[in-house]
């Protein structure tokens, strides 16, 4: 390194030490390597492009690199010589069907499911096919957003790696063959009343399968129906029967909450009916723009594992996994709910909470996740109760999920009985339980001694190749079906397009069981919709408005009035506590694979996820602490020794883990799948065993001398600035309103841009904003960003066009707050990037957007390395060439970029000009709210606002109006026309900083 270099990185150096000594007495930093002075991002912001190999390094002389260039040009002229390729008959509509018009898309309503619960989307569809999904605004769990799950569906539709054909013991049938086994078994069944017939399900909500899975259980009694869901949600059952005797579900008002404890809970990621409760909560957040501070909500969370409503804590109190039940145990006591020796070594913190949630009663509420046990989620609904919430912050239904039973329980049962020699005929619908299913049961052992079994399946799988018959299942955007969303609303699901590969749905192959050689699966859901239509009115104008809405209207569970058995303290299991220095391991879910089904999307494996940025694989999350106390480092390979086996994973340190614990993500490790997700990550469930489903003590980690990469985006498109996210206390707000403004340049050398027409602009709100990524998400699908790989990432060369920047403030074993921003183009007044482009490949149009031209794009880069939020992405190779999906895939508004081009945000223009070719037609200006970007239309939490600022009565000229408004980098006069409101907090004076 030269002197000039030392000097400069030891600059560096000094400027984020002054950035850690804090601005008005707080320290903000992305990650503990930037905390700790780490050389390598050190190195990263020194350097002018990141993702570019040294030159020094390169091994090809300046000779060598003509001659390359000389034969790559030749090679060129070439191929221009040969024949073309023979063109494909085109066969023209001789008459166009009604209602489709080249580039104009239309919407239908439909349903996708996760985990069997509904959100209802709306399938936008180009030329007859849908490319891309949004929220249905009138399904009651959607409210018009998505999360990235969700998003990738229409990229699962269209999957080539999707299970194509019938499969007998691993080799291609014919599908007469799967149905004449299956009727052939019939006669027998009959006789023996269905015994040795076994039915294997995830979660069912579908009302028309429910009715299905009874009609067969009444032809044969001696069947069983089996359910497995692997991230399901059996602690809050077995907590509702502990708690009132009887299973009920929980539904959450969160906008009328103003005090919330959340238990390690999922409310605002992964949870049924998680978008509206981030909506519900992101509202009552907002209060204090709105002129309301005294409505902000104030919220609490217990953990173990950082969760997204624990960076939205306004106290977060992180704690070991036995910790969590004490907690809210000593909770229950202090609000009278359990006994006064449940109080003996309680935190400090308890007293302050227990007060503040009493002193709200009826507009306070308690959530646990489904990691926590049976106990704890007693223990809530008697926490709740004792502060009324019953009626006002939640409310109690009638279980969704039809004939809810404990899925682990009835999946050990069929594994036992299979074992035996008691299972003759197993069908398994949509489930993966070779894989998912936990070791000890050897269910892949099992499943081979069924004479009998038919999987079916979206693709071949870990279970597929174990079973007699693979048969393919049609997407849920190419069927016909229905289920039930979080509140019990019915969605009937409409495909959206013919089967592209032959698939069935599930109720098409329950109708083979019950004797049917060619099932309809729009007869089969036609009929059972008839039969409540009818009853109500005209069934056909029932069952059209159903379909156009996306809703069955009067259809959500009915609520029911329980109450708390006596004696629930000694109907408790006893708690058991942890032994200090040793280890116990939590299982969770990958936020975006969840138990491995969408592991071949490569928007998901490529999308960072929340906290840890990790990209492509898995890692064993631990706490700062707990890994100096074991001399670890990120991507230290450990091998991690249970009673239940063994395994090994690289370590990801993660600031806010609680101690004397780690996280192992599953969802990862598949073995037989498609392309793109085999062999990524480490299988976490070779440790997950019937009684140990989401946490294991005893864990011990060696150290293995090895190291493993890690793709984490974090370190990548760092900005140098202390002052990017601004934040304050409610009081602060409250005494100084404007303690987000700074003093900008008042002069220029640019000139002023006049706008007579529209002046479009974007306002981030950071008070509403979760980090659920559902914006990175909506975008890449919206503008066909193509996926590069983990070896690309690993270059710093991800395309997505806005990152979740992730802040933290305090110390790493447990910051005070945990602050997201999302990070897109700033769209400048004075754009920096403008300047320097020699062929005015990026440049301003006329209603105030920097915009790219593809085809004067010649790859300088010089725009990039001018641009100071580090929000472009340059096509370093044939990205979208080399994207396995279908061509039929992409969205034909965008175009598809080549190797060689700079891209990044638009503000989604093509919907900004399909507007104005509307608004020309009609002779009118565009309507506010007429244009929603694919960001805006897909965040759960309306952080996102965009608009005309010509309009002064616009959502965003109102937003950009608050004293909270304030743009980054403003210093550098770029004026940016993406602003952000900043962050607010409502801390407990009673506890103070955390």
């Amino acid at each position: 390194m030269t002197a000039r270099e030392e000097l400069e990185r030891e600059e560096l150096a000094r400027h984020i030490e002054g950035r850690l000594a804090g601005k008005s007495g707080r320290a903000l930093w992305r990650s503990l390597d930037e905390l700790s002075r780490e050389p390598s991002v050190l190195e990263m912001l020194r350097a002018e492009f990141p993702g570019l190999p040294d030159l020094a390094d390169a091994r090809v002389g300046r000779r060598r690199l003509l001659e390359l260039m000389g034969a790559s040009f030749a090679l060129a002229g070439l191929s221009g010589c040969g024949p073309g390729e023979a063109s494909e008959t085109a066969i023209p509509y001789v008459t166009m069907p009604a209602g489709l018009v080249p580039g104009v898309a239309r919407h239908f309503a439909t349903a996708v499911t996760r985990g069997g619960y509904a959100d209802g989307v709306l399938a936008i569809h180009q030329m007859g096919r849908p490319v891309q999904l949004e929220g249905n605004p009138d399904h009651p769990a959607s409210l018009g957003a998505l999360d990235p799950i969700i998003q990738a569906s229409i990229l699962d539709l269209y999957d080539p790696d999707r299970s194509r054909t019938v499969l007998k013991a691993g080799r291609a049938a014919s599908t007469n063959g799967m149905v004449k086994a299956l009727v052939d078994r019939l006669p027998a069944l009959a006789v023996r009343g269905g015994g040795g017939l076994r039915l294997l399900t995830g979660t069912v909500t579908s009302p028309t399968l429910a009715r299905q899975i009874g009609a067969l259980k009444r032809r044969f009694p001696a069947m069983q129906w089996h359910r497995w869901e692997t991230d399901g949600r059996d602690t809050l059952r077995a907590g509702a029967v502990l708690a009132y005797g009887r299973p009920v579900d929980t539904v959450l008002h969160l906008d009328r909450a103003k005090v919330i404890l959340a238990v390690e809970s999922d409310f605002l990621d992964s949870a049924p009916g998680h978008l509206r409760y981030a909506r519900n909560f992101a509202r009552r957040r907002r209060a204090a723009e709105d002129g309301r501070p005294e409505e902000m909500s104030r919220l609490y969370a217990v953990e173990s594992s950082p969760t997204l409503a624990g960076a939205r804590a306004d106290h977060r109190f992180a704690v070991r996994p036995d910790e969590v039940e004490a907690a809210v145990r000593a909770l229950a006591a202090e609000l009278g709910a359990g006994p006064a020796e449940w109080r003996q070594g309680a935190p400090g913190w308890l007293a302050a909470v227990a007060r503040d949630l009493s002193a709200n009663r009826g507009a306070a509420l308690v959530h646990a996740g489904p990691a926590q046990p049976s106990a704890v989620h007693a223990l809530v609904h008697a926490i709740n109760d004792a502060l009324g919430a019953p009626g006002q912050t939640v409310s109690r239904i009638e279980p969704v999920e039809a004939d809810p039973v404990d899925h682990a329980q009835s999946l050990g049962e069929l594994a036992a009985d299979m074992a035996a020699g008691g299972v003759d005929t197993l069908l398994i619908l949509g489930a993966n339980p070779a894989f998912t299913a936990p070791a000890d049961l050897d269910f892949a052992g099992a499943l081979e001694k069924v004479p009998l079994s038919i999987h079916l399946g979206a693709a071949v799988d870990e279970t597929a190749m174990l079973c007699t018959w693979h048969v393919p299942e049609a997407h849920e955007l190419e069927r016909w079906g229905d289920a039930r969303a979080f509140d019990g609303t019915v969605t009937i699901q409409q495909p959206q397009v013919q089967p592209l590969w032959s698939g069935w749905s599930p109720q098409e192959l329950l109708a083979v069981l019950d004797g049917e050689t060619r099932p309809d699966g729009y007869a089969i859901v036609r009929q059972s919709w008839r039969e409540r239509f009818q009853s109500k009115g005209d069934a056909e104008d029932l069952w059209a408005e159903a379909l156009r809405m996306g809703v069955v209207p009067d259809s959500a569970a009915a609520p029911v009035s329980v109450s708390l058995l006596p004696g629930l303290a000694n109907r408790l299991p006893l708690a058991s506590a942890q032994p200090d220095g040793t280890l116990t391991a939590l299982f969770r879910p990958d936020p975006w694979l969840r138990d491995g089904r969408t592991a071949n999307l490569g928007w998901l494996q490529e999308l960072p996820r929340p906290f840890t940025t990790l990209t492509w694989d898995n890692a064993l999350l631990i706490a700062p602490a707990t890994a100096e106390r074991l001399d670890l480092k990120n991507e230290d390979v450990v091998e991690v020794n249970t009673a239940n086996g063994r395994l090994r994973a690289p370590v990801w340190l993660l600031p806010g883990h609680a101690p004397d614990c780690v996280t192992l993500p599953f969802g990862f490790g598949r073995r037989i799948v498609g392309r793109v997700g085999r062999d990524v990550g480490f299988d976490a469930f070779r440790l997950r065993t019937l009684g140990n489903l989401w946490q294991l003590p005893g864990v011990e980690l060696r150290k293995t001398g090895e190291s493993h990469r890690l793709a984490a985006t974090q370190h990548h498109q760092m900005i140098d600035s202390p002052d990017v996210v601004r934040h304050a206390t409610l009081d602060e707000f409250r005494r100084d309103p404007g303690f987000a403004k700074r003093k900008e340049p008042e002069h220029s050398l640019y000139p002023d841009y006049e706008y007579p027409r529209n002046a479009w602009g974007m306002a981030i709100n950071l008070n509403a904003c979760i980090g659920c990524n559902a914006c990175t998400a909506a975008c890449q699908g919206e503008n066909n960003i193509a996926v590069v790989g983990k070896e690309e990432v690993l270059r710093n060369r991800q395309m997505h066009w806005i990152r979740i920047d992730t802040w933290y403030e305090g110390e790493a074993e447990a910051p005070e707050q945990t602050l997201f921003q999302p990070m897109t183009c700033m769209h400048c007044e004075n754009a920096p990037c403008e300047v320097v482009c020699p062929v005015a490949a990026t440049m301003h149009d006329a209603d105030g957007l920097n915009v790219m031209v593809y085809n004067r794009c010649v790859g300088t880069r010089f725009c990039s390395n001018n641009c100071p939020y580090k929000v472009r992405r340059f096509n370093y190779f044939n990205y979208s060439g080399d994207d396995n999906r279908l061509s039929m895939s992409w969205n034909p508004d965008v175009s598809v970029r080549a190797r060689g081009v700079m891209e990044k945000c638009t503000y989604c223009i093509q919907r900004i000009r399909n507007a104005r070719i509307i608004a020309d037609r009609e002779n009118r200006p565009i309507r506010d709210g007429e244009v929603k970007t694919a960001c805006q239309q897909a965040c759960p939490a309306e952080a996102i606002v965009f608009g005309d600022l010509n309009d002064p009565h616009s959502a965003v000229s109102r937003r950009k109006a608050s004293p909270l408004d304030y743009g980054v980098l403003t210093e550098l006069n770029t004026r940016p026309r993406t602003t952000y409101e900043a962050r607010l907090r409502n801390p407990n004076p009673e506890i103070g900083e955390v």
